[in-house]
């Protein structure tokens, strides 16, 4: 039995039980081993998890660090082993919050068909889903055995489309580089990347079939009476490309995703400044900037994810 304070016991036939305190009229039984703390999250909220350091529940010290993020209501649970890696808490952060953001915007302009170019093996279209996003997705993945994934990662989702294509400027077969994990490519690497990644130093090719995008939105928006695009690129330096490949038509798309490079990767890559500068002439404007990949050794930033939205196409407000 265990005494929870005045008028109050739990009994229990197994094991002895901890009782821990969280408030005055607020605690939370475990197994008596010893090996529980106690993280305070905010408004009546707290974690209880398991330590593997029996000293840290004696001694009351807490096994995550709670920070608030401003007025937002939300807080961050950070574990202490977290904070010794600069660089990767920052860079996990920067993805979770460019993904919240995009799901925000779809939301927000009625986005209902996403065109995901450089889709790899699915997985910007799964983080949409389990965002909350419910629309149509259309995927881009040129590389056979890449495209095989995608397949099956979208073979139960009927408004997941997929296409064994590359987007490009124009309709034409071309080679690609294979054999660097996630970041195949139409185009070389550049000295840089050559440093950066041991990767580069050995790659295999595929030929592949490039379409241009208004050739292709015909068919993908079908069914859609009223569409919203918006176009997601992710093709290692090649994002100006499949941008031209939409010709007037990038004018129907409400917003754009496109990973810009700061340190270029690829040779013939264009520029961050370059990228944006195409893109606002196009009529978007930048919501979000979310950092990629960082060096390690200088703290530089190699790429942003940037995403910008079309201000005319955003809904009426009162």
């Amino acid at each position: 039995m265990t005494d929870l304070g005045p008028g109050t016991a739990v009994v229990s036939r197994r094991a002895p039980r901890l009782r821990i305190p969280l408030a005055q009229g607020a605690d939370v039984l475990a197994r008596d081993n010893g090996r529980w703390t106690v993280t305070d999250a905010g408004d009546d909220t707290w974690v209880v998890s398991r330590s593997k350091a029996r000293a840290q529940q004696q001694q009351g010290v807490p096994s995550a660090k709670s920070v608030r993020l401003g007025d937002s209501g939300a807080r961050l649970l950070l574990d202490p082993a977290a904070l010794a890696d600069e660089r990767k808490l920052q860079l996990s952060a920067a993805e979770y919050l460019c993904h919240q953001h995009v799901a925000a915007m779809l939301e927000f302009y009625g986005v209902n068909c996403v065109f995901d170019v450089g889709a790899n093996a699915g997985q910007y279209a799964r983080r949409l889903r389990r965002h909350g996003y419910t629309g149509r997705i259309v995927s881009f993945e040129p590389t056979s055995g890449t495209f095989a994934k995608l397949q099956k990662a979208a073979e139960n989702d009927p408004d997941w489309w997929v296409y064994n294509y590359g987007l490009g400027r124009e309709d034409t077969a071309s080679t690609i580089h294979t054999g660097w994990n996630s970041m195949n490519s139409v185009l070389p690497p550049s000295d840089y990347g050559k440093d950066r990644y041991l990767r580069f130093a050995k790659s295999e090719t595929e030929e592949i079939q490039i379409r241009r995008l208004d050739g292709m939105m015909e068919k993908a928006l079908d069914g859609i009476a009223d569409p919203r695009p918006f176009l997601k690129m992710d093709t290692q330096g090649y994002d100006l490309e499949v941008f031209a490949g939409a010709g007037e038509r990038v004018k129907e798309f409400v917003g754009l995703q496109s990973e810009v490079a700061v340190l270029r990767l690829y040779e013939g890559s264009p520029a961050m400044g370059e990228a944006v500068a195409t893109y606002e002439a196009g009529g978007f404007g930048i919501t979000g900037m979310y950092p990629v990949t960082r060096e390690a050794n200088t703290g530089r930033v190699i790429e942003f994810d940037c995403v910008m939205m079309r201000a005319e196409a955003a809904p009426a407000t009162d």
